[in-house]
């Protein structure tokens, strides 16, 4: 793990520039925090680069961090700080501050002061939120506008006890830049992780179970979601209002609408992502524009892909396997998804191969007149095996003009290429929560 994590910050690092350092004054001391000392008074006076080390109990909380600091526990199995249930437990306002090895819990539920287990203030930067425990909070950890976090290793069990939608994030950043945000576990709340107006940030290596979202993207630009897993989610990866980001080996298990949803994302390159079962869409498309959407794996859901709007992205070498609906489109404009004589994989497509070159000798078309049929008068459903449905089939395979406009894909390909990721235990019996999943951000 710990070679994973230095390799994820290695690369953010040459990715995005050099991280500021933290210089700790030379004086700077450890100082041993017992039980029943009071840590308020022992973060009041510690000096500047301090390391308070917390032994094994529950201490009180809930604390300010005004200068840089290092507060740590032995591990979050063995300490805790437990906050009054007002406000943040720990609120950071200096840079340079971490937090390591600690059980946090027992913030307030005020959603305007967004109360967390850990909150770090904008100016606050290069925190660092390690290997903690953050459970029992509104929210677990809240980034307000630091540059440079990182936040990883932690599991956060935020409250359930609220309506989905009254919950807080697991991890809720605002207006930062360059944070690494990995292998952290979420398993309650509303959302995984909701990031808006960032810039340059990586999600890696995360893995969230049974909330709204896994991953949430709000008018943000570049960086990274990378190696994820979302697992009976309402929706896995929803990427909204965002530019330029990097989209890669992420998994999304019956997430219950959308395993990957692009709505009005721009220029991004989503790639050897690996969707299975939703109960709706693989994938959403929605005003998305000149994204490159290779080498992905939508399997066995509901409807392989939805597009409504999309225009100017590349779509090819993606594998679209055993969706009951392959591809769900309306509308007069015909798209092309195929890049140099090299299109994806579908597998109700029956054509053949006879040059032997690995692509079908005729075009595929996901979409038919039959399905914008459907689609637009969905009462039509009754009549699908009827005589009548039967001879549209026909009719447009003999007058291809007939098509209604949508997605051909002229080099189809005759098989898949190799799934990106091992799945993860599949759930059996998912039962999702109620509240607004599709409208709310």
């Amino acid at each position: 793990m710990r070679g994973r994590q230095a390799a994820i910050i290695v690369a953010a690092v040459l990715l995005f520039g050099g991280l500021p350092a933290v210089v700790h004054p030379a004086e700077a001391k450890t100082i041993e925090v017992a039980v029943g000392d009071g840590l308020v008074e022992a973060v009041a006076a510690a000096m500047p680069g301090d390391v308070l080390h917390l032994a094994p109990g529950v201490h009180k909380g809930s604390v300010v961090i005004e200068k840089p600091l290092t507060i740590e526990g032995n591990s979050f199995e063995s300490t805790a700080i437990e906050g009054d249930g007002q406000g943040s437990v720990i609120r950071i306002l200096s840079p340079g501050v971490i937090v390591r090895g600690l059980h946090i819990s027992g913030s307030g539920i005020d959603k305007t002061g967004i109360d967390a287990g850990v909150y770090v203030e904008k100016g606050a930067d290069n925190p660092v939120v390690e290997r903690c425990w953050l459970d029992r909070n509104l929210f677990g950890v809240t980034l307000h506008g630091p540059k440079g976090a990182r936040v990883i290793g932690n599991t956060i069990t935020n409250r359930n006890d609220l309506w989905l939608n009254n919950r807080g994030n697991g991890i809720h950043a605002w207006n930062n830049i360059g944070s690494i945000i990995a292998d952290n576990v979420v398993t309650g709340g509303r959302d995984g992780i909701f990031m808006q107006l960032g810039r340059d940030n990586v999600i890696s290596g995360n893995r969230f179970e049974r909330l709204r979202f896994a991953v949430h993207y709000m008018y943000s630009k570049g960086g990274a979601v990378t190696d994820n897993v979302s697992i009976a989610n309402h929706i896995g990866y929803a990427l909204m209002y965002s530019d330029n980001l990097k989209v890669s080996g992420n998994i999304s298990v019956k997430d219950r609408d959308q395993g990957l949803m692009l709505n009005s994302a721009r220029k991004g390159k989503i790639t050897e992502n690996y969707v299975y079962a939703s109960g709706g869409k693989c994938l959403f498309m929605y005003l998305a524009l000149r994204n490159r959407v290779a080498d992905n794996r939508f399997e066995g859901c509901d409807i392989g892909v939805h597009v409504t709007g999309s225009d100017e992205n590349v779509i090819v070498d993606n594998a679209f396997i055993g969706n009951r609906v392959q591809m769900r489109y309306a509308g007069t404009k015909t798209y092309e998804w195929s890049e140099k004589s090299h299109g994806n994989y579908w597998s109700d497509n029956t054509a053949f191969d006879l040059d032997g070159n690995g692509i079908a000798d005729t075009a595929y078309r996901p979409n038919n007149v039959v399905d914008w049929l459907v689609w637009r008068y969905p009462l039509s459903k009754l009549l699908l095996s009827s005589p009548a449905m039967e001879l549209l089939r026909a009719a447009q395979g003999q007058f291809p003009a007939l098509t209604p406009g949508g997605v051909v894909d002229s080099y189809p390909l005759m098989a898949p290429g190799p799934a990106p990721r091992e799945l993860p235990p599949i759930p059996q019996n998912v039962e999702w929560e109620a509240g607004v999943a599709d409208s709310e951000s």
